[in-house]
C-alpha cells in the first residue's frame, strides 16, 4: 500500500541577507509591500525586518516598470499586502537572485505523514509531495517520518533496505518516492 507524505510550509522562511545596520544576517518578511509610482514607471518592494535590530530591508519585486505592463491583479495584491504573494515571491528564484538572498527553511515546515499506520509494516512504499519548494534532505524527512535517527536511515541506505529513484543524499525540492524494507 502506498503512503503519501506531504511537506507543508508552516510560516515564511527566514531571509538570509546581511543587515547594514547591525551586521546580522537574518530578516523576517512581514508580508508588507511598498509601491511607488513616478509618472508611468512603478517600483515595488517586499519589506523584511532584521531579526536583531528591526531595521527594514527592501527586496525589489518590480523596478522601473511601465505601469501598463504590470497585470492589474498583481498591483491589487501588492496594494493589499497579500501574504500568499509574499510566499510566492520568496520562492521565486528570479526575485532571490535579483536581491542576492537565500532562505532558511529551518522550523518553517512540517511533515504530514497521515498517521502512524506505516510504522509497523515490513515494507513501506512512500510517496513524498512538497506543497512548496522547500529544500529538505530526504534522509531528514524519512528519519522524522519513521521516528528513526539519521544515522539509522544512512545505515538502511547502505544495506540496500532503503531505495529510491532519486538520490537520497541531496536536497530535492520536487516530489519523490522511496521503499523501506525492515
Amino acid at each position: 500500500m502506498l503512503n503519501t507524505w506531504v511537506v507543508v510550509p508552516t510560516c515564511l522562511p527566514i531571509v538570509l541577507r546581511r543587515c547594514h545596520a547591525c551586521a546580522s544576517g537574518r530578516f523576517r518578511a512581514n508580508g508588507k509591500f511598498r509601491v511607488n509610482a513616478n509618472h508611468k514607471l512603478i517600483d515595488a518592494w517586499l519589506l523584511a525586518l532584521c531579526t536583531a535590530c528591526g531595521e527594514t530591508a527592501k527586496l525589489t519585486v518590480l523596478e522601473r516598470r511601465n505601469v501598463r505592463s504590470v497585470r492589474p491583479e498583481l498591483l491589487d495584491r501588492l496594494h493589499d499586502n497579500d501574504p500568499v504573494l509574499t510566499a510566492e515571491l520568496l520562492r521565486d528564484p528570479v526575485v532571490r537572485r535579483r536581491n542576492r538572498i537565500a532562505l532558511d527553511w529551518d522550523d518553517a515546515w512540517r511533515l504530514d505523514t497521515g498517521g502512524s499506520a506505516h510504522l509497523d509494516r515490513e515494507v513501506a512504499d512512500v510517496s513524498v509531495r512538497f506543497a512548496a519548494r522547500i529544500p529538505v534532505r530526504p534522509v531528514r524527512l524519512i528519519a522524522e517520518g519513521f521516528g528513526l535517527s539519521r544515522a539509522e536511515i544512512e545505515r538502511l541506505i547502505k544495506e540496500g533496505n532503503l531505495v529510491s529513484a532519486v538520490r537520497l543524499s541531496g536536497k530535492p525540492t520536487g516530489d519523490f518516492g522511496f521503499t523501506l524494507k525492515r
